[in-house]
């Protein structure tokens, strides 16, 4: 019975992931797949290139939220049911997991950079604050989204790190869960890293043609 919950746990949060909201949205507005144009990926960055402001803010709360709700859980009204770190660390890359290769979507995700900021707003809202500054920095001053993902997912576990003593405590679980995501978040975009490379990335405020893919 020990195992039963965190295993409950971990596999409710990657089912909340595994809910694309940047094809949910994009249904219920009437908005062409985002998987059928831009760069592919159902995420709130490219929704934005279909043109509607409304459909990617509402993809980015989303994607968001269903990273940071398993993990407030865990964190509010886990520990009498046996959920810790170890457990809080499991459900958080789970959810994340789930974004990346949702169960309802064919395994077809996206990056993940909202559902990791969600993550870490709910093992502290000083760090997802502090790595989403990041990202906000990068993406004003450079016009790339995938460049400031990158920048974030390096700075978010050295945040966590580095600032272990001041606002939280870092626990062994939970730095293994937020690397391994960073790694994920690089793997993801290794297309994006190439394209920035070679000088061919699409910059942020950039429309996309929206015509279903051949």
């Amino acid at each position: 019975m020990n195992a039963f919950y965190p295993i409950l746990a971990t596999l409710a949060a990657y089912l909340i992931g595994s809910l694309s909201f940047a094809v949910i949205v994009s249904r219920v507005m009437g908005l062409h797949d985002p998987r059928t144009y831009g760069s592919g990926n159902p995420g709130a960055t490219n929704v934005l290139r279909s043109g509607s402001k409304a459909a990617a803010i509402a993809t980015l709360l989303l994607d968001a939220i269903k990273g940071w709700l398993p993990v407030a859980l865990v964190h509010w009204f886990g520990r009498p049911y046996g959920l810790g770190d170890g457990t809080l660390a499991a459900v958080g890359l789970a959810a994340f997991l789930g974004h990346l290769y949702p169960v309802f979507f064919r395994f077809q995700g996206g990056k993940g950079v909202a559902t990791a900021l969600g993550v870490l707003l709910g093992i502290s809202g000083w760090l997802g604050l502090a790595t989403a500054l990041t990202w906000l920095i990068i993406a004003y001053f450079f016009r790339y989204s995938s460049l400031a993902s990158l920048v974030a997912a390096v700075f978010a576990p050295l945040y966590y790190v580095l600032f272990s003593g001041v606002a939280w405590y870092a626990e062994a679980p939970i730095t293994a869960a937020i690397v391994a995501m960073g790694l994920l978040l690089i793997w993801r975009h290794r297309e994006n890293i190439k394209r920035l490379m070679a000088g061919k990335e699409s910059r942020l405020g950039k429309k996309a043609d929206t015509k279903a893919k051949g």
